[in-house]
């Protein structure tokens, strides 16, 4: 079919009572959970993206970075927190020292596999929607891609940031849609 789910994020520490955590993220775990349900039947590639840092991290407050340490690589805090098929593509992000990564594009092999196995159609769902969400569907429309925007699936820090954010990946050419539509239309 030529699409893929990107799932963005859901990891613990983003989520409440983790070190970085996005108010109301876990609200969005069982609407992801039944998306990537829904593209995994309809045969979609389900991607996952992930903050994958080292503990000397640029990104962390200590080492000058704006942000608590999180999503460490192999600790609790980086684990996912939504139920991935087996055949999952992870992308980790953000795994060097000295470089920040917001986009699941960002110094991966995100797009050559996208491209390797003909996927033009893209659906993003996941946190932080001001942040890593916007940044890689922003990527994948300068890649190129059609990228769909799941507004129900998504969760931000700031309201008034996410919506910013929503409202520029439209002007650049994301189309804004629910999940929740897609769950209840003809393609279930």
């Amino acid at each position: 079919m030529g699409e893929a789910l990107i799932v963005v994020d859901m990891q613990r520490d983003f989520m409440p009572g983790g070190a970085l955590p996005v108010p109301k993220g876990d609200k969005i775990i069982p609407l992801i959970n039944e998306c990537i349900k829904l593209f995994s039947k309809r045969g979609a590639l389900i991607v996952a993206t992930r903050d994958w840092h080292p503990p000397n991290h640029i990104s962390f407050k200590e080492n000058g970075g704006p942000w608590p340490r999180h999503c460490v690589r192999g600790t609790p805090g980086a684990e996912f927190v939504v139920e991935l098929p087996p055949d999952t593509v992870i992308i980790s992000k953000a795994t060097e020292p000295d470089k920040e990564a917001y986009s699941g594009f960002e110094g991966t092999e995100l797009a050559e596999i996208l491209r390797e196995k003909g996927i033009k159609k893209l659906y993003v769902c996941g946190v932080a929607t001001e942040y890593c969400v916007r940044s890689t569907a922003m990527d994948a429309l300068k890649l190129g891609f059609e990228v769909h925007l799941l507004r129900d699936a998504v969760k931000g820090i700031k309201p008034e940031d996410e919506e910013q954010a929503i409202r520029e990946l439209e002007e650049k050419g994301a189309v804004i849609e629910d999940c929740y539509s897609l769950l209840e239309g003809p393609t279930c």
